[in-house]
């Protein structure tokens, strides 16, 4: 007989009571307990692990055909690739959206429980999970209009009739926050006659009625059915969207905090070794409210870092890193961030709201469009149309207007590389960072995506044989890359759950100081983001580049442009005890 935690149990409750109603929360209750029945026997047995990670972690990004090979499911490519070229450097691996669609690059979802049969098997899947942790999207907000969910609602039949929102098209959603500039709504002709759908992000994905408890469970299920395909990480896509209240703006409304507490009850019941990860492209205290009171996720990601880097860079100044970074308030015990610079979507612009003026703003994206990226723009306060994100790689985003890539592009990528890698939590990198893959204009001129612009697939040999060729770009950033990956997973101060400080650098520069107690480890980081020489002094700094080797001793300190050293020394004994 299944015996569930207690105490998660009411927790459960309590949950279901807010979100249905306390008459229904008994029977859903039960049903939760069904659920987890079901899965429990074929997971292995629940036990909290120690630890949910540590400094060896490193997430890779990655749709799972980004390399291609003719005659070879793309899954298998990319595992030859992970294990023949990546090897040890990189742990833990995001793979995008792996299930049939109909658009968005697989985030139009048309069946959660299978693979798309163009990439490979689940059996794929579990050979890449074998050695590696792995992550899977939950692409909960929507799902595709070809799915048999939205054909049975077209054509009334039970239970997913029920699973859509239909609103009239003369109400007033004025209050709605938008992500795009489409229709908020898209007129479908079913069995019942015309009826207008919630689609947040585009007509061929439909919002999900979440007022329906029969749509949160299978949700449930299909999460947990993750789990037994391996999953050590589950993405919540676009999670911020999901419930929705005529009259609110449907972000993050409390409801919609509810739901990711229950997922979290649920894996804490059934795999406690899972962690959730939330994805909200928005405003940084609306971002880190999903890790509520330690009880929602268990990771989120750091969406204002890669704008504030990228401007940064671009100018030369960290004032607005430096001051954002000082305020980051850390996270709750048993909680980190997912720090990244690029991902498979653009560079998200309202996470600067707040923290850089408006006039800085404009100018990062003027800076974006001058090297050939373009601007996605959603409908703002009144309906005006306001910068949302900017799409271009990130390897292009660090090169000069019209310049092939040269010295000072390399250096100033890879500035921001090392950089992203020594702040406090999980580090993510995109493939294409990986191997510095440039703007695929065709792509975005095929599909008509601002997006494809970074979501360039590559035949497998041909980009080995440029990796390869120690005179192309790509083969310097890769081994730079797995040079830097190898070297940081070896290092104690780096654990996810080492605090960091902000040093007191120059504008001209930008340094945190990583210091584990545990592991008697310091790493000072120190970086010049400027294209001239630095020279920075700090007391008591000293020890071994780690990047070079060089010992570096107290007092100034000498920094190439766009150089970032990681200076580490063992901790003293008064130190560590204190």
């Amino acid at each position: 007989m299944l015996i569930l935690p207690v105490e998660i149990m009411q927790r459960a409750r309590d949950r279901l009571a807010f979100l249905y109603g306390e008459p229904r929360a008994g029977r859903l209750l039960d049903r939760l307990a069904l659920v987890a029945a079901r899965h429990l026997d074929s997971l292995l047995p629940p036990t909290a692990p120690q630890t949910r990670w540590d400094q060896t972690d490193v997430m890779l990004i990655t749709y799972g055909d980004m390399v291609r090979r003719p005659d070879e499911p793309p899954l298998v490519t990319l595992r030859r690739f992970l294990d023949e070229r990546v090897g040890d450097a990189i742990r833990d691996v995001h793979l995008l959206p792996i299930y049939p669609s109909s658009s968005d690059e697989g985030f139009s979802v048309i069946d959660y429980r299978r693979v798309d049969p163009l990439l490979g098997t689940w059996e794929d899947v579990h050979a890449i999970a074998l050695h590696r942790g792995l992550m899977l999207d939950l692409v909960l907000n929507h799902v595709s209009r070809h799915s048999e969910w939205f054909k049975d609602y077209v054509m009334g039949i039970a239970p997913a009739r029920h699973y859509f929102i239909e609103v009239s098209p003369e109400t007033d959603l004025s209050a709605v926050v938008r992500p795009r500039s489409t229709p908020l709504l898209t007129p479908t002709q079913t069995r019942a006659g015309l009826r207008h759908v919630w689609t947040t992000f585009s007509e061929d994905q439909i919002d999900l009625n979440y007022a329906n408890p029969d749509v949160l469970f299978e949700f449930l299920d299909i999460l947990l059915a993750y789990v037994r395909h391996g999953a050590r990480f589950i993405r919540l896509d676009a999670v911020g969207f999901l419930w929705k209240e005529i009259g609110t703006s449907c972000m993050h409304l409390p409801q919609t905090h509810a739901v990711v507490r229950l997922f979290r009850d649920l894996v804490d019941m059934v795999a406690p070794e899972v962690c959730l990860i939330t994805e909200t492209n928005v405003p940084h205290e609306e971002n880190v409210s999903y890790f509520g009171h330690g009880d929602e996720a268990h990771i989120v990601y750091q969406f204002s870092l890669p704008p504030l880097l990228l401007h940064a860079l671009l100018t030369g100044n960290g004032r607005y890193l430096r001051a954002w970074a000082e305020q980051l308030a850390p996270p709750p015990a048993g909680c980190t961030f997912l720090n990244f610079t690029a991902s498979h979507d653009g560079i998200g612009v309202r996470p600067l709201e707040g923290i850089v003026p408006g006039e800085e703003v404009e100018r990062l994206v003027q800076a974006v469009r001058m090297r050939g990226g373009r601007v996605s723009m959603r409908s703002g306060p009144e309906g005006r149309q306001v910068p949302y994100e900017l799409n271009i790689t990130w390897f292009d985003a660090l090169g000069e207007p019209g310049v092939e890539p040269d010295e000072r592009h390399l250096r100033r990528f890879l500035c921001s590389q090392a950089l992203m890698l020594s702040l406090q939590g999980i580090p993510a990198v995109y493939f294409h960072n990986l191997v510095g893959t440039r703007n695929d204009y065709a792509r975005l001129e095929r599909t008509g995506q601002a997006r494809a612009i970074n979501r360039h697939r590559w035949d497998a040999d041909e980009l080995l044989r440029l990796l390869d060729d120690p005179g192309t770009h790509h083969a310097r950033v890769f081994g730079e890359m797995l040079h830097m990956l190898r070297v940081r997973r070896d290092q104690p101060a780096f654990h996810p759950d080492t605090p960091q400080q902000v040093l007191d650098l120059p504008e001209t520069c930008f340094g945190v100081r990583r210091e584990s107690r545990p592991g008697g480890q310091c790493i000072d980081v120190v970086a010049n983001l400027t294209d001239l020489p630095q020279q920075v002094c700090l007391d008591g700094v000293s020890g071994e580049d780690l990047l070079t080797g060089e010992a570096v001793r107290e007092g100034a300190i000498e920094l190439a442009p766009y150089q970032v050293r990681w200076i580490a020394r063992p901790l003293t004994g008064q130190e560590e005890a204190s």
